[in-house]
């Protein structure tokens, strides 16, 4: 018996000791996730919904988005800044999860929302005007939070 309480007794030391260790870990980022997240907030209705977003600045973050990742937590998104108002066009090639992609206007009204885009498509889907960003988070989210065109995008981006 007093075996067996030694060898408990050392476990739990053992776990005491770890858990410093396994806090550090999971306070980094997961392995293709962006240590950079930034809030962003759509007011929709009266009611305000919080995502976490990944900026993409350059033509190179803007070329690779989403693709290759095969999940996106429910609070996240990525956020395209294209530095100016023009019509875009985005596409899903490489992307595996459906999103819904809200297509934005500089004074962070939301302009068009195309719901649940179909993966790895390399349909083209246009903006319909000019706009200065375009958000992506899960497919149905919009729907399920009631997100709809003309709702406000609150995030620096909007503050030029």
């Amino acid at each position: 018996m007093h075996a067996l309480r030694t060898a408990f007794a050392a476990i739990a030391l053992f776990l005491v000791a770890l858990a410093p260790l396994g806090a550090r870990a999971q306070a980094q980022p997961a392995a293709g996730e962006a240590p950079g997240l930034e809030a962003l907030t759509i007011v929709s209705g009266g009611t305000r919904h919080a995502f976490h977003v990944e900026v993409m600045r350059t033509p190179d973050q803007r070329a690779k988005g989403l693709m290759y990742r095969n999940y996106l937590p429910p609070d996240r998104g990525m956020l395209f800044d294209f530095g100016g108002s023009e019509p875009v066009a985005m596409w899903m090639q490489n992307t595996y999860i459906p999103l819904d992609m809200l297509f934005i206007r500089a004074d962070g009204t939301i302009a068009r929302i195309a719901e649940n885009t179909e993966p790895l498509s390399t349909r083209t889907i246009p903006s319909g005007e000019p706009v200065l960003s375009v958000l992506e988070i899960n497919g149905g989210v919009s729907r399920q939070l009631g997100i709809k065109p003309g709702d406000k995008v609150e995030h620096a981006l909007f503050k030029r």
